[in-house]
């Protein structure tokens, strides 16, 4: 297939919706030096934890929403080699930068670049074998209803799949954590990429947002199976995994 990318239109996105997509449009050039930071580079292993667990195969299919700078959705197409891999994300920027990783990495036959709205995805039922996001959940305007289109979209036997900051509760890490979080991230967001309030706005994003075992229940609530919930680095990410029920068995 063409690697491509696909125009949307904004028109009637909540508050919270332009001011998401603001920060990353303003931060996409700088996203993959920031993540590496901020996260003392946990994060490749966190994906790679993730893509074990997730055991894909030659010739599976994949959607990865708010696909960012394409990291998972390139891993995903080296994974099933022959299988379609879309990534979707709102912001072009994002897009953008993953285009060229994918170019580089030779894979754009395999990718197909999509940008478009987590909460209503254009795509039809039953589709792919895998439905994951990295990262982007907390940033939704309401998540059961992303967790609900990842269903959807997955075939029945399905995997959905969501990668995600969370909530330590061992002190005194969670001090710790929530102090660098909240009051270093922000700073080191300004010294590197010259965004101040754009990384402020990550820490604010999780406070609202569930911790492991509340979201393993969302996933429960969404009708997902064999819900599993992964603690990370001390519980500052979690990995969630959930099943489409599949009637046929």
């Amino acid at each position: 297939m063409d690697n491509e990318i696909s125009n949307v239109k904004h028109d009637g996105r909540s508050p919270k919706e332009k001011y998401v997509h603001s920060v990353f449009e303003s931060i996409a050039g700088k996203y993959d030096m920031m993540n590496d930071i901020l996260s003392f580079r946990r994060h490749k292993a966190w994906r790679k934890f993730t893509m074990n667990r997730m055991n894909m195969r030659q010739g599976d299919t994949a959607i990865d929403l708010c696909c960012g700078t394409c990291d998972w959705t390139i891993s995903m197409a080296k994974a099933s080699g022959t299988g379609e891999i879309v990534g979707l994300d709102f912001s072009e920027g994002m897009l953008e930068v993953g285009r060229g990783k994918v170019v580089k990495e030779g894979l754009q036959d395999h990718i197909r670049l999509v940008q478009g709205n987590a909460m209503s995805l254009p795509f039809a039922d039953n589709q792919f074998d895998y439905a994951t996001i990295g990262f982007g959940l907390r940033n939704v305007p309401d998540y059961m209803q992303v967790l609900r289109e990842m269903k959807r979209v997955v075939k029945p036997g399905g995997m959905v799949v969501c990668l995600e900051l969370s909530k330590p509760t061992w002190q005194p890490f969670k001090f710790l954590y929530y102090f660098y979080f909240e009051k270093l991230l922000p700073l080191l967001g300004k010294m590197f990429a010259k965004r101040y309030e754009q990384y402020k706005w990550l820490p604010e994003s999780l406070k609202l947002f569930p911790g492991r075992e509340e979201l393993a229940e969302a996933f429960r609530q969404t009708g997902l199976q064999e819900v599993q919930a992964f603690s990370l680095t001390g519980g500052i990410a979690a990995l969630h995994i959930g099943i489409k029920e599949n009637l046929d068995v």
